[in-house]
């Protein structure tokens, strides 16, 4: 059982971070995609449930970001070439099982992480959030590089090992295993649940 500290509902925000259709068929087939949307809906429901925060992270662009994205950028000049994850583009739409109610943080994002081209940051800190439960594909992108920001932003980090995902399952057991622990408690959906209702 996990030794992280208990959550204080008040303070802590899940991510849902880039669960969008066109990123979610990156997963390899041999995962479960509807078992992995199961599990980020019922953390969902449980942050929910105990008076947390959910902010939704999505990638998507507009004309102006295509032009704007250098052809030096390796990973996002193929993007912008084929004009591929426009902002309106339903398979850029956060999935719909997982879909944001009233009241939810939703930003939209240009590059890796959640933060640097949104105003995540600033809507977390105004209601008063210090605690992050991360969740996202894939965990080669946005995870790593929301992690790495947020620790350096001084959250408190928690990384739902069940709710994360990539398309390299090496990749992604290293990043779990051997990256995160320094920066995040890993746990995973069962244990949220038991950290958020513990006295």
């Amino acid at each position: 059982m996990s030794t992280a500290p208990v959550l204080d509902p008040a303070h802590t925000a899940l991510l849902v971070m880039d669960y969008q259709p066109a990123i979610l068929a990156l997963v390899p087939e041999g995962e479960d995609r509807n078992a992995l949307l199961g599990r980020v809906e019922g953390a969902i429901a449980d942050i929910r449930a105990n008076g947390g925060t959910i902010a939704y992270v999505r990638i998507g662009f507009t004309e102006a970001d295509w032009d704007a994205i250098p052809a030096s950028n390796k990973s996002f000049a193929p993007l912008a070439q084929h004009r591929v994850m426009h902002h309106k583009d339903p398979a850029a739409a956060v999935h719909e099982r997982l879909a944001p109610q009233d009241g939810d943080i939703i930003v939209r994002k240009i590059r890796y992480g959640s933060m640097s081209t949104t105003d995540l940051d600033q809507q977390l800190r105004e209601r008063g959030v210090t605690t992050l439960v991360v969740s996202g594909i894939s965990t080669s992108g946005v995870v790593l590089s929301t992690v790495i920001d947020a620790a350096d932003r001084d959250y408190q980090l928690y990384v739902l090992s069940d709710g994360v995902a990539d398309p390299d399952t090496e990749v992604h057991n290293v990043l779990l295993h051997r990256v995160f622990p320094s920066r995040a408690h890993i746990i995973d959906t069962t244990e949220l649940r038991a950290l958020l209702r513990a006295d």
